[in-house]
């Protein structure tokens, strides 16, 4: 696995391939991997030839109060880790090399829509610095395609309206969400739960499994639906931020016409922030 840390370095690497027809397959991340990364690295071989792997903590889409500066940094045992699942080349920037003019000099790309909602309601701003960061590694790394994991369902139907309106030439490949056997959807962030928070988190993967059962069986009152998971959800000692039942492609509220459903949802355990989704379709 080749290592590059700056941009021409990458460039050269992913320019060479190109130059012998080598479709190039991009998996950006913000380290820290576990499992659920490694199953996108191991899917992105499956689409391409040789696959890119990004690590970069970018400050620019944590909030103020969030938790940046305590994110966990541990490139050397995730360089082992990539090696193991086959990665071709790591792509691990300085911010320096990233934001030359600093973080608050940095042109910015934003997607008008599907940004203040959901995550976006909670997570001011947080979205804009997806978008910068995933359009400026698009850039660098030049690929063919890219895959990004569905349990950042909005980040990826957000990233694919980017992709789309600003005429990319990336094929994006969803990846499934991985769990853990109770459920509970792979994250960095499931690393700050303790023992009794890490016991109890499978619940809500639970509660979206409810209501998408609930779907599936005829129910169409989705604010009720929303409501009795909000209840569930602090029954089982979480503090929900949203629980919403929405239109999969424009993550609009769901209409009862809509066929394509996204259930999202988003609670606090203690100090850390979950995040996951089902989805189903209904004739």
């Amino acid at each position: 696995m080749q290592i590059c840390k700056t941009f021409s370095e990458i460039r050269a690497v992913v320019g060479d391939w190109r130059r012998h027809d080598q479709a190039v397959v991009f998996v950006p991340t913000l380290g820290n991997l576990h499992e659920g990364h490694l199953q996108l690295v191991k899917l992105a071989a499956e689409h391409g030839d040789k696959v890119v792997v990004s690590i970069f903590v970018n400050a620019l889409q944590f909030g103020k109060n969030e938790d940046y500066a305590l994110y966990p940094r541990t490139l050397d045992a995730d360089i082992e880790k990539l090696r193991g699942a086959g990665a071709d080349a790591l792509f691990c920037p300085s911010d320096r090399e990233v934001y030359p003019n600093g973080v608050e000099e940095q042109t910015t790309v934003a997607v008008p829509t599907m940004t203040n909602i959901l995550c976006g309601a909670t997570r001011p701003g947080h979205f804009t610095g997806v978008t910068t960061i995933v359009s400026k590694l698009f850039n660098i790394v030049q690929p063919h395609k890219a895959v990004f994991g569905v349990k950042d369902f909005q980040q990826l139907a957000v990233v694919r309206r980017m992709v789309e309106d600003l005429c990319f030439p990336i094929e994006i490949i969803e990846a499934p969400v991985a769990r853990a056997d109770d459920g509970l959807a792979l994250s960095s962030r499931n690393g700050y739960l303790n023992a009794a928070e890490r016991a109890l988190a499978p619940a809500l993967y639970c509660a979206l499994v409810a209501a998408r059962d609930a779907i599936a069986a005829g129910e169409r009152n989705y604010a009720l639906l929303e409501a009795r998971a909000q209840i569930s959800l602090l029954e089982a000692g979480m503090r929900p931020d949203y629980f919403s039942v929405r239109a999969a492609k424009t993550l609009e509220p769901a209409a009862p016409g809509d066929h394509d459903l996204a259930i999202l949802a988003a609670a606090y355990l203690g100090k850390t922030r979950l995040i996951d989704n089902v989805t189903i379709s209904i004739p």
